[in-house]
């Protein structure tokens, strides 16, 4: 039957692509740099471990290998007994008896598929501790529904249980079963008492070096950003700007990612508060369903977005430093309007202008 769509990622991409995320890279970079897959695909296969690249398997030590099962279908079809299999190989007789019975005799024993089936059911997912430990999870998800931090649980139970080992638990391994739902170990919605309100893990560092967030307390990152926003799929995800314009006037640009539908507000001034007060106002006459979230740059004249959220119910995402790219529909449409409203023009303050795009 042939194959819809295009084929799934290769072990080799998997492992590029968990590469790029731990070194901070966006959706849509990783995606472009794996045949450029969609952005919404790479967030499929992450969002599926809630953030955490998985473990690369090894075989044990003690395991057999696929050269010393070759060695032991050999042996059998020369008809030698388990003990003198085992005495070339540095293995128990009981080993090879038990290999051999594991996997169809004398009779049936093929080397590669018994190679195959071992490495297969290997996999034996281990219950996390606030699987096994009832009490902890209790008392782990009553400190969550408080508002504290993975960290501050973590390090509080250290205190507060001092004899008690099986009353310890790492930060991450509450991350990991908030994040990997799978687990079922914790409930979903114990990630709304997060402070960051993220749906997956993202290492510290990897999210913050070299990404400065230009002075804007608590600004959101656009790798957080729904996966929805990048198909364009649902409406009500909106990108913004301001273009400059003579005598220190400005115009907010805001072009809607699935309709193209472009709104432009005229605006008293560059500040923070004229900005947000010219777009809140003209944001909040829209309907709810078209009111979702904000795209802006990093550009001061949005540092009072909680206001803007408090007053619109739209949530702000901001681009990466010198990442204009990331917002690329509304530099598109910039690019047009420079063609009627060039550098030199001047605009009055008042009432908001629509186009269709």
């Amino acid at each position: 039957m042939a194959q819809i769509g295009r084929p799934g990622l290769t072990a080799a991409q998997k492992r590029e692509l968990w590469q790029r995320w731990r070194e901070g890279q966006s959706l849509s970079e990783i995606g472009r740099a794996l045949d450029n897959r969609h952005a919404g695909s790479i967030y499929g296969v992450i969002k599926a471990t809630g953030g955490f690249g998985p473990v690369e398997r090894r075989r044990s030590r003690l395991s057999l290998g696929l050269a010393e099962r070759e060695e032991i279908s050999r042996g059998v079809a020369r008809g030698e007994p388990a003990r003198q299999i085992a005495a070339r190989l540095g293995r128990a007789a009981s080993t090879v008896t038990r290999e051999l019975s594991r996997h169809g005799g004398r009779r049936a024993y093929r080397a590669a598929r018994a190679d195959d089936r071992a490495w297969d059911r290997s996999r034996r997912p281990k219950l996390c501790r606030l699987a096994i430990n009832e009490r902890l999870r209790l008392v782990v998800a009553a400190r969550l529904q408080d508002d504290w931090s993975p960290e501050q649980i973590s390090g509080w139970l250290v205190t507060e249980y001092p004899n008690d080992v099986a009353m310890r638990i790492s930060h991450e391994t509450i991350y990991r079963s908030l994040f990997v739902q799978a687990r079922g170990v914790l409930k979903q919605e114990l990630v709304a008492h997060l402070r960051s309100k993220r749906t997956m893990r993202r290492g510290k560092h990897a999210t913050t070096f070299g990404q400065g967030r230009g002075g804007i307390i608590d600004a959101v990152s656009i790798r957080e950003r729904p996966a929805e926003v990048e198909d364009r799929a649902v409406p009500g995800h909106w990108e913004g700007d301001l273009l400059a314009g003579a005598h220190n006037s400005h115009i907010a640009t805001l072009v809607e990612r699935h309709s193209r539908f472009v709104l432009l507000v005229r605006v008293e001034g560059k500040d923070t508060a004229s900005v947000v007060s010219a777009i809140a106002k003209s944001i909040a006459a829209l309907p709810s369903q078209l009111r979702l979230t904000l795209t802006w740059d990093r550009g001061m004249e949005l540092a009072a977005h909680k206001e803007f959220t408090i007053a619109t119910d739209v949530k702000v995402y901001f681009c990466d430093p010198r990442s204009p790219w990331q917002r690329g529909s509304n530099e598109n449409t910039n690019r047009l309007l420079r063609q009627y409203l060039p550098h030199e023009t001047g605009s009055r303050p008042g009432a908001a202008v629509k186009a269709s795009g």
